[in-house]
Order: structure tokens, then sequence, then C-alpha cells
């Protein structure tokens, strides 16, 4: 039975009916919590903010505007519950006390998120950003830190009491919630609607820049924002702002420095616009219509080769191929994932802050990439893969910088040997290129296939009876088999008639660890190069410092092809005036690796240096007039320009 006197007393604010007032309570009590870290955030930051009166007003209405905008999405799931569960149940004392446990549960969650936007703020001086993001991929390593930075034990404890004490102090208001009538199931139906209405109103109306309309400074922009809206929001921005976050040269210095990185004997610049290094690139002709099959292998770092001192014997083909091929034995990746390695090879760009272009969903397509330069000469490009190339976002990005698609999708069942969680196996991959390359040299056209391994990855599962190791025992047997699949490919194609006519390039998309006790390990970026092509591209090997950012360039040279550039990456066969360069980055920390020295630029416009960064990395505080700082800056702070400004698409 109800408690009129309960129903009476019940705060002003609460709707009539039950299930209504308990969301309202909710939506109270988070906004209640935004208006406090605001507030606390402001006060603390009174002088940084510069906001009068007027401003000052101005940011709490657009935060408040925000902050609902938040709250669109979230209170849907709870809503959801509360709007269809049989109306019986609200007089019953279960789903009370089941209710009130909720609710206490629902406050320690707006208490740490509040706490964790506090901590947030007071490492980066912002709302949370792809950095929160970044955090759930490092998770261990910002774990480990948190509980050697902060008593996160008794944090919590003392959350847990703050969210039981306002429970208690609620439970006048959370009964009178109980004790309304529910609504009938018609009009739940239609509140429901009503608000799922909102969110998707809400979602085509503000987006993660809707406070920076607000116009003012940075702090004020920051204050007015939401921070679970932008957490939420920034796995589909996918970026950092550059200039808000990093370190920066006067645009006409870094401009400057950038062209002489990107400078060639043969390249002639095409606009005098800064950060635009659009060229021509004249290599010398005729241009050979060579096929070109580039292989970019899972995790394969140098280290794991035989060639590389690795006693295990785990890659005689590879390291026989070393010997057969135009070898890079100083090469390196540009980040840690594959989305990375296949954005340096593709589009031959430095990582540039937040997640890889192939992941930044809406702007992944439109570039001048490696296989619209050759589909441009009438080549068949293909991304050829193993797995589903949804995953990553390597299907969108692909087919919208000019390739077309081949993964495990588009198989039939009956031409897979072998799959795993991740996909179809090397041989079944490998299996695949040769029937695409048999039927583009039927179609008399020159094929460029780009082929992404799925294999040399954990569950580290492979066909039987291939190797001396039991499937599914470790990376040992993973990469053996990687090995062995490519020299079983290598075979095969050899008794092809398109084989003497093919240039073969074999690469990792990064290296199986990236973990070590800097932020950027160097040693951890190492990955070998080959291109075999035993009729026409004479064997050697090549010491150069160099990055994944070169091989289009490079590939582009070697068969003659002019073409107008966008890379920042070289022609590793030509002679330059700088010395080497590898730029190496995991989403937060940008490095340039002069192959003594290492740069690293960090959020908060950090600037660091390790010097010797292979032997003794001996950490020291940097500036922007030091030499190999001033190239890094200039390397990412002109790839983000161009990026954000448009400065790469394909013509």
């Amino acid at each position: 039975m109800q408690r009129p006197d309960i129903v009476r007393t019940a705060p002003l604010f609460l709707p009539r009916h039950a299930q209504t007032r308990y969301l309202a309570l909710f939506v109270a009590c988070w906004l209640g919590i935004f208006f406090c870290t605001r507030s606390l955030l402001w006060l603390t930051h009174l002088q940084e903010a510069a906001a009068g009166p007027l401003a000052a007003a101005q940011l709490f209405l657009l935060g408040t505007a925000y902050d609902l905008a938040f709250l669109a999405y979230a209170v849907l799931p709870l809503a959801l519950y509360l709007l269809l569960c049989p109306r019986r149940w609200w007089q019953t004392r279960w789903h009370r006390h089941t209710l009130t446990v909720l609710f206490a549960l629902l406050l320690f969650l707006m208490l740490f998120v509040a706490t964790a936007e506090w901590l947030f703020w007071d490492e980066f001086g912002v709302r949370f950003n792809f950095i929160a993001v970044d955090y759930l991929v490092y998770s261990k390593e910002v774990i480990d830190n948190i509980i050697e930075s902060y008593p996160l034990y008794r944090l919590l404890g003392l959350l847990a009491i703050l969210a039981g004490v306002f429970t208690l102090l609620l439970r006048r208001t959370l009964s009178a919630c109980f004790s309304a009538p529910p609504l009938a199931l018609r009009p739940a139906v239609k509140t429901f609607a009503a608000l799922l209405s909102l969110a998707i109103v809400n979602s085509l109306a503000i987006g993660q820049d809707f406070p920076h309309h607000s116009g003012g400074n940075v702090y004020q922009r920051e204050l007015a924002s939401n921070g679970p809206f932008q957490f939420f929001a920034a796995f589909r921005n996918n970026e950092l702002d550059y200039t808000q976050f990093y370190a920066t040269l006067p645009q006409a210095q870094a401009a400057a420095l950038l062209r002489a990185e990107v400078s060639e004997p043969n390249a002639r610049f095409l606009s005098d616009a800064p950060f635009d290094i659009r060229r021509q690139i004249d290599n010398p002709g005729p241009a050979q219509a060579r096929n070109v099959i580039l292989v970019t292998i899972e995790s394969l770092s140098a280290r794991y080769l035989g060639s590389f001192g690795d006693p295990r014997q785990l890659t005689p083909n590879l390291d026989r191929l070393r010997r057969e091929s135009l070898f890079f034995s100083n090469f390196q990746a540009t980040g840690t994932r594959t989305d990375r390695g296949l954005e340096a090879i593709t589009l031959s760009i430095p990582p540039t802050p937040g997640r890889s272009i192939v992941k930044r969903i809406g702007r992944e397509s439109g570039y001048a990439s490696l296989g619209q330069q050759l589909a441009a000469r009438g080549y068949d490009s293909a991304f050829i893969y193993g797995g589903r190339g949804y995953f990553d976002n390597m299907n969108a990005f692909f087919s919208g910088n000019g390739y077309r698609i081949v993964d495990q999708s588009s198989v039939p069942e009956a031409e897979m040997k072998f799959t795993n969680a991740w996909g179809m196996s090397d041989e079944d991959l490998y299996r695949q290129a040769l029937q695409q390359a048999d039927n583009a040299a039927a179609s008399k056209r020159p094929f460029f296939f780009h082929l992404m391994t799925t294999s040399n990855h954990r569950p580290f599962t492979y066909p039987d009876n291939r190797i001396d190791i039991p499937s599914g025992k470790g990376r040992d047997g993973a990469l053996k088999y990687t090995d062995y699949a490519i020299g079983e490919f290598l075979a095969q194609a050899r008794s092809k008639p398109w084989f003497a006519n093919t240039v073969f390039i074999f690469v990792a998309d990064h290296t199986a660890g990236s973990a070590g006790l800097e932020d950027l390990p160097v040693a951890n970026y190492h990955i070998p190069l080959f291109i075999y092509a035993p009729g026409f591209i004479p064997a050697r090997e090549v010491d150069t410092l160099a990055s994944q950012i070169d091989l289009a360039p490079t590939l582009l040279g070697l068969l003659g092809i002019s073409y107008e550039s966008t890379f920042f990456g070289r022609n590793l066969l030509l002679q330059h005036s700088l010395p080497g360069r590898a730029p190496i980055g995991n989403y937060q920390h940008l490095g340039l690796f002069d192959g003594h020295d290492l740069a690293i630029l960090s959020p908060r416009r950090g600037l660091r240096q390790h010097r010797d960064a292979l032997g003794a990395s001996d950490e020291q505080a940097g500036a922007p007039t030091d030499p190999l700082i001033a190239r890094a800056i200039a390397y990412y702070q002109g790839a983000s320009y161009a990026f954000r400004n448009h400065l790469l698409g394909w013509h």
C-alpha cells in the first residue's frame, strides 16, 4: 500500500510516477556532481580561465547543456529496465532493496568518475580525451602507475563510504520513488521512445567539438566540456589536437625544416603553402611495369631472425632470403600496432597523435596512397587479408584509398584449410594471393597486392604437420610456421610465368613487444625489410637508418615511376644530405630517432632526449632549439597540419 505522507513530502522536482521519479533522481545526482566538479576545477584555475562574470555564466550554462547531452545517452540503459519491468515489482520489498543498492552503486560510479576526472585534469590540464581511451590499451601500466601514485584502495573505500552516506541521506526521496504509482505499460513505452528519440537527435546535433563553439581560451572550453562524453566521443574521433598538446615551432621554421627532410635531388615542390609538401618526383625512366607482392607480416621483430643472432633456428627461409634480397638491416616500425604499420606503409606518414588514420572513421579515405599511385598506372591494386577486414577498419581504409578487398569473408570455406580466431592460416592467404596473381596475369594487367598475415599472433595456432613445434604452444611455433609458409609461397611462385617480372617485399607491421623501461624503447621498433626480385634487383644490404614511411617512395623509385607525391618518406636508394631518421610513436609519445639519440614529444608540450638511446639511454630535458627535437617537431607538426587541412588527398 502507498504511504500518502511520503508521497506528499516528496521533493517538488520529482515527477508523479515511480519510474520517472527514480530516473529524475539519477539525473539530478549526475548534474549535481558535474556541477561540483566543474566548480572545483574553475575555482582552482581562476587565473588560467580568466573568465569574468559573463564568461563564467556562459561557461556553466554551456557546461550544463553538455552534461545533459551526456545524460541523454547515459539514462537509456536504466530507463529501459525501469520503464519496461513489470508494474507489480514496484510493490515488492526485494525490488525496492535492489533499486536502493543499485542507486548506491550508481552514486559510487558517479563519484569514481568525478575523482578520475580530477586526477586526469591534474596530470593533463584537460577533460578526458583520447589519452584516457589510450589508458585502456595500456591498462596494466596505467593501473600499476595509479597504485604507485595514489592510495588507490583507501580512495575507493572512501568513495564507497560517501556513496553509502549519500544513499542514506536520500532514503526518504528513494522511498517516495518506490511509493509513487508506476506508469502503465503503454505510457512507459512512449516515455522510453521519447528518451531514445532525444538521444538520437542529440547524437546528430552535438559532437565532441560542441564546447569549442564557445570561444575563449582553452581552459574555458575544457571547463565547459563533459568528461564522460569526451571519453566516449574520443573512440570515434580518434585524435589529439597536436597544436593544443604538443610543442610547436613557428610555422615558417617548421615548414622549412620539413621541406628539407623530404627534399630529394629529383623532387620539385608544387606549392609554397606552409606544410604542403606535394611535389613532383621524377624518377629515371622508363617506368617498369613490374608486378608487386607486398607482404606485411604480423609481429615480426628483427631480433627473431637467426641472421640477427637468434639461436633457435626459427627462420631458415628468411635467413636465406636475406642473402638473396635487397635487405634493409636498420629498418624501424612507426608504431606498436598493425594499423600503424599499414598507415605508414600505405600513406608514408609519421604516426600523428591519437589513433592511426586507418581507424579514424569518416576520415580514412581519399589519400594519395601507394595503391592509388599504382592503380592510376593500370595496376590491379588489392588488399588481401587473412582475417575479416572490418577489424581495425581496414576494409574501409583500403577500399577508400585505391584498393579492392579480398579477405576471409570473400573466400569460400572450401578454400580455407585452417582458420582460428584471427582468420585463415598464412598458407591459405598465400594460396589466395597466387590465385589472384594468376587471374591478373591472365588479363595482362600488372598487379600490386598488399597482403596482411595473421598466423604469428596469439593463439599461435596453425595447420598440423608443417613444422616440428606443435600448434598452439607459443610464439616460437607461430614464428617458425610463418617462416615455413613464406618458403612454401616463394617455392610455388617460382613456378609461375609471372614470377620473373615480380617484386616480392616482406616487411613486419610492428614488433612482437613494445613494452620497455622508456616510453619509446627504440630497440623494440626494429623490423626487417626484404625486397626480392632475383632477375632484376641485385642482392645487397643497406644499413641506412630507415622507416616504414620510406618503403613506398623507395619502391616507386625502383620501378622508375614518376609521380606526384604527398609522402613524408624518402627513396632510400638515393643520396641524401640529411642523416637517417625514424619516426616512432605510441599514441601519446612521438619520437624521432637519428641512429644514436631519440627525441620525444609528449602531451603538455613535453620535450625530452634520450642520449645513446640503444645503449645507456640517458634521459635529459629538451628544448625546441635542439636540432633533433626541432626535426621531430617539424615532422609531427607538419603531418598533423597536413592531415587536418586536407593536404594529403589524391589528385
